[in-house]
């Protein structure tokens, strides 16, 4: 861990085993108690929801929902996680949803798929579950010359964009990813994407938010910016919209199921 790491890390989440329900649940509690970091939650809860299809939303299903509190907005969510908590309504693997054909409305996750070491597989599986006029919505890191900077060298998770497969070895959850997947196959093999999932129309691919993440220093560093600056810091945001492609640390992301 390198000197700036060790200072600014997160005095509850030092040599923690990433990997553990444990972890989970405090880091939980961490994005609760960090007034900035749960803002940025909520923003990003809040844009999940406006691309859902405009029902009841009565079988969303929130994957890796772990360390999260989308619950406390939309209550009748199907939150689950890989590892067992007592908030989550399922335990389950992303590659393998035991859910029946077309009976999800659609499926929200954050930072998750790229810690899902067979993509190909998940994709599938959605296919399979969401019915036809549902929707994938989500939010992942995504690769910009500034973006591309700040994970390689600030972030512990690995960013690997000349991968040349949409896999990867994984030994644990959470520890083990790759960053860089959803640019790869959203951006980098694009027409990949299309030609394996005809099915997924691509509603939206829109980076954002370059600066705010990093200054709430997410669950595993300290908070860099009090709660008050978080309107200042969102504005100037805005202002960089036209150069998001640059600046972008995140992606919104939206698929529509166009296809039986």
């Amino acid at each position: 861990m390198s000197i700036l790491h060790r200072l600014l890390a997160h005095p509850l989440t030092r040599n923690l085993d990433l990997d553990t329900p444990e972890t989970s649940a405090l880091r939980r509690r961490i994005i609760q108690e960090k007034p900035f970091l749960k803002r940025i939650y909520l923003d990003w809860y809040t844009i999940l929801l406006e691309a859902l299809p405009q029902n009841d939303h009565h079988s969303i299903l929130e994957l890796g929902s772990g360390g999260g509190f989308f619950d406390t907005l939309k209550p009748n969510i199907i939150t689950s996680d890989l590892l067992p908590m007592p908030h989550l309504k399922a335990v389950l693997d992303g590659h393998k949803l035991p859910f029946a054909p077309a009976s999800l409305d659609g499926i929200v996750m954050i930072n998750v798929l790229h810690h899902l070491p067979d993509a190909r597989s998940s994709f599938r599986e959605a296919s399979r579950c969401v019915r036809r006029d549902g929707i994938i919505a989500m939010v992942e890191p995504w690769i910009t010359p500034w973006s591309y900077q700040i994970y390689n060298r600030l972030h512990h998770e690995p960013i690997d964009t000349q991968a040349e497969t949409w896999e990867f070895d994984q030994h644990g959850p959470l520890s083990d990813a790759n960053g860089a997947l959803p640019w790869i196959i959203f951006q980098r093999d694009r027409s990949i994407f299309e030609s394996e999932f005809p099915e997924w129309h691509i509603v939206e691919i829109q980076p954002f938010m370059p600066f705010r993440y990093l200054v709430s220093g997410g669950v595993s560093m300290r908070s860099l910016m009090p709660v008050m600056g978080y309107p200042v810091w969102k504005a100037v945001e805005s202002l960089l919209t036209p150069w998001m492609d640059f600046w972008g640390m995140f992606a919104h992301i939206v698929l529509s199921r166009t296809q039986s």
